[in-house]
């Protein structure tokens, strides 16, 4: 019992993500309830749980227990979908502009904002080395994790060319978590 509330000191040094010390304390808890579970079943003079199991109400109450930690830990671990879908966009951002420099050391030039991002698929009138099966996986330019189109402009604002995502509002600008995704402000 000392040691379940002496937990969150016993890792206070420790670096740890912040769902891991939830998960250590949901587990201790576990083990707690079945071992006051054993100490009140010989208290009551019943057998011990290694030779008869447990009964239906204490699977039961077990069973609640965990389902009220879950209830409170499971949205605290997973409660981050828009910073996943940020990450996934940096990402697809990153293997676009491989593609692009790819493409412009067979070309000489970097796609116009005209010819755009299909122009990695799709072989656009005057890139006479265009690489045959062109330059991204899988033959397609993803979309962004919300469904939409990158924007593409060349030459860029920033950098030779911008890739932009409007996130999950779809229009340019926004705060939060409504702002945009640009390939410059990857690190």
């Amino acid at each position: 019992m000392k040691l379940f509330l002496q937990l969150p000191t016993l890792f206070s040094g420790v670096s740890l993500p912040p769902y891991t010390l939830q998960l250590l304390t949901v587990l201790f808890t576990v083990a707690i309830l079945l071992k006051l579970t054993h100490h009140a079943r010989q208290s009551a003079g019943l057998p011990s749980l290694t030779s008869q199991g447990f009964t239906l109400i204490e699977l039961l109450v077990v069973l609640v227990i965990i389902g009220i930690l879950a209830g409170y830990v499971g949205p605290r671990i997973m409660g981050h979908p828009e910073e996943a879908k940020r990450t996934m966009a940096a990402a697809q951002m990153s293997a676009i502009e491989t593609a692009i420099e790819s493409y412009k050391l067979d070309n000489g030039a970097y796609p116009t904002t005209e010819q755009g991002l299909q122009a990695l698929v799709t072989a656009p009138s005057g890139a006479a080395k265009w690489r045959k099966g062109g330059y991204m996986k899988k033959g397609k330019v993803p979309k962004d994790p919300w469904g939409n189109d990158y924007i593409y402009l060349s030459p860029g604002s920033h950098s030779d060319f911008d890739i932009i995502s409007y996130g999950p509002d779809g229009e340019s600008g926004g705060e939060d978590e409504n702002a945009d995704v640009n390939n410059w402000e990857i690190e």
